[in-house]
C-alpha cells in the first residue's frame, strides 16, 4: 500500500474513533505509526497527540452544533485535563516506551471492560 494511502487510512480511523466516541483516535494512530511508518514508539505517542487535538476540536464543534455538548459541565474537566496533560507531558520523557505501551494497553482493556459491562 502506498504511504499516502496508509496515512489517509490511519487518519480516517482516528477521525472515526473521535467522531463516534469523542476521543480515542490515538488507539489507531500509535500502532499504525509504529508499523506502517516505522516510527519509534515515543515519537508515535507524541505525534498522535498532535493529530488527535484538531480531530477532537472538530468532534466537539459537531457535538456542540448538534446540541449534545455542554461546555459548562466540560469546563472543570478541561482545567483538570490541562494540569494532567502538563504533568503527563513532563513525565513522558522519562518513561520508557515499553512502559507506555503497557500502560496504553491496560487503559484500553480497562475501558473496553467498562464499556462491555456498563460498569
Amino acid at each position: 500500500m502506498r504511504d499516502e494511502l496508509k496515512y489517509a487510512v490511519s487518519g480516517l480511523l482516528a477521525g472515526l474513533a473521535n467522531g463516534f466516541f469523542g476521543a480515542g483516535g490515538g488507539m489507531f494512530l500509535v500502532p499504525l505509526f509504529c508499523r506502517w511508518v516505522k516510527m519509534d514508539e515515543k515519537r508515535a505517542f507524541a505525534t498522535s497527540l498532535a493529530i488527535v487535538l484538531p480531530l477532537s476540536v472538530i468532534s466537539a464543534i459537531v457535538y456542540l452544533k448538534n446540541g449534545v455538548f455542554d461546555i459548562r459541565r466540560a469546563f472543570p474537566f478541561l482545567v483538570g485535563g490541562l494540569v494532567g496533560g502538563s504533568v503527563g507531558g513532563a513525565v513522558f520523557k522519562k518513561v520508557p516506551a515499553s512502559v507506555l505501551r503497557i500502560a496504553l494497553s491496560l487503559f484500553i482493556i480497562y475501558g473496553g471492560v467498562r464499556a462491555l459491562f456498563a460498569i
